[in-house]
């Protein structure tokens, strides 16, 4: 006896509506801002390395079990493939993996480490902390590198940015609503 099988249906999952969020969303600042954070996955120390551009759209991020040159090589390498250009400054604190990364794979792009400039940076991993508390720390580093990817993305889509007035916000919230339909294929309710 055969069994009719059922059409599949079509389900996303954070990483496939953040891929479709990023392609959306126009196209990130010249100038990157780079910080890592030490977050425990699991019992073991693990750095939360993350990229945010000046208007604090955050670029990328990634989970590495070791803060060296190599795991900051491995972060550009991600972010000029994500992003497919350069920046014109990279804005990063004095740890000095990012100046031996910045000259193997970026040489040609101005460095600046100074103790406040990267305060944009060092602020968007706030969110992270709040969800890393709530959810009593991540299981695994794949799950903590898939679950803030996706939320990053769909956080970057109703980011808010600074000095806009009420009737400009209004309009990006109606189209962050609108990308937001077409993403999940939920009819806004606006």
């Amino acid at each position: 006896m055969v069994l009719a099988s059922r059409p599949a249906k079509a389900r996303f999952n954070g990483t496939e509506f953040a891929n479709q969020i990023r392609r959306r969303l126009p196209a990130a600042g010249d100038k990157w801002h780079l910080d890592e954070v030490v977050i425990n996955i699991a019992g073991w120390k693990h750095w939360l390395w993350r990229a945010v551009d000046q208007h604090g759209v955050v670029l990328d991020i990634l989970i590495q079990s070791r803060c060296n040159a190599k795991a900051a090589k491995r972060l550009l390498r991600k972010l000029l493939k994500k992003q497919g250009r350069a920046p014109r400054v990279m804005i990063t604190d004095k740890l000095a993996s990012y100046g031996a990364a910045k000259r193997e794979i970026i040489p040609g792009v101005e460095h600046r480490q100074h103790r406040r400039l990267n305060n944009r940076a060092e602020n968007s991993h706030q969110p992270t902390r709040r969800r890393e508390r709530i959810m009593k720390r991540f299981k695994s580093a794949g799950q903590a590198q898939r679950s803030l990817s996706a939320h990053d993305q769909i956080a970057n889509l109703f980011h808010r940015p600074a000095n806009t007035n009420a009737s400009d916000h209004r309009r990006a919230r109606a189209r962050a609503f609108q990308v937001w339909a077409e993403v999940t294929g939920i009819p806004s309710v606006a």
